[in-house]
């Protein structure tokens, strides 16, 4: 049986009691009914995996856990890639963050461009932004990983915050392929997705101007929640621990 994988915040020693929050407590004991003696993996972004058993519920829906034991598990890519994600609608914003953080990302800038369909502003926008950081985690979670990427607050594409890292964006219409790109360096590379319909020809000479470049996967125009993963898993395999 596959061993539950829970995220806290919190500082974690071995052979110390952590209470874990309100909401991964309520989940193993309201949800999973997860009892005392049972085992449990913790990760707190620290970069190691932490082993140890409940050793109380209750009252309510506290629970805690003695950590026995830490593990590097060499989950993480050498290869660090910021995602920089055109928002889009609904499910489609959560598939590219839960599959981009399967596949290794480091950070997460969402960014609003000429043809985003969605609009988010003060309450509402930080509320999306921490709703994408649970599914960061929840993705974290089931994968393996012990680090979970950032999800910036959303801005617009034009007002990004340039971080470390080769650029690159998607265009169908690009010259350059991934069979001609040159290795990163350890700054690793910035990848920018752009939204349903693409991006726009002012958008693109305007990262041209960035210094990025114009990238083309293949024949086929995918879809905005499918060309990020699509393009991580390719970056991997290329330069990253996919080989």
């Amino acid at each position: 049986m596959r061993t539950i994988r829970v995220y806290t915040e919190q500082a974690l020693e071995l052979g110390r009691e952590a209470e874990l929050e309100a909401g991964p407590s309520r989940h193993l004991v309201r949800v999973l009914r997860q009892k005392t003696g049972y085992p449990l993996a913790v990760f707190n972004g620290d970069g190691y995996e932490y082993f140890g058993t409940i050793n109380s519920t209750g009252p309510g829906d506290r629970c805690c856990i003695n950590i026995e034991r830490r593990v590097d598990v060499g989950a993480e890519s050498p290869l660090a890639i910021t995602l920089v994600q055109a928002v889009a609608r609904g499910d489609r914003m959560d598939y590219s963050i839960q599959k981009a953080c399967e596949l290794g990302v480091s950070a997460i800038r969402p960014v609003f461009t000429k043809r985003t369909e969605v609009r988010l502003e003060g309450k509402r926008a930080d509320k999306r932004r921490h709703h994408w950081q649970q599914v960061a985690v929840a993705a974290c979670e089931q994968s393996g990983r012990v680090r979970v990427p950032l999800v910036d607050a959303p801005v617009a594409l034009t007002a990004l915050a340039w971080p470390a890292g080769r650029r690159l964006h998607l265009d169908p219409a690009a010259e350059h392929t991934l069979g001609g790109l040159e290795p990163p360096d350890e700054a690793g590379v910035v990848l920018v997705i752009g939204p349903e319909g693409g991006l726009t020809d002012t958008e693109i000479g305007w990262l041209e101007r960035q210094d990025s470049r114009g990238l083309r996967l293949g024949p086929r125009v995918l879809r905005t929640e499918t060309a990020g993963p699509a393009a991580i898993a390719a970056l991997q395999t290329r330069f990253g621990d996919w080989q």
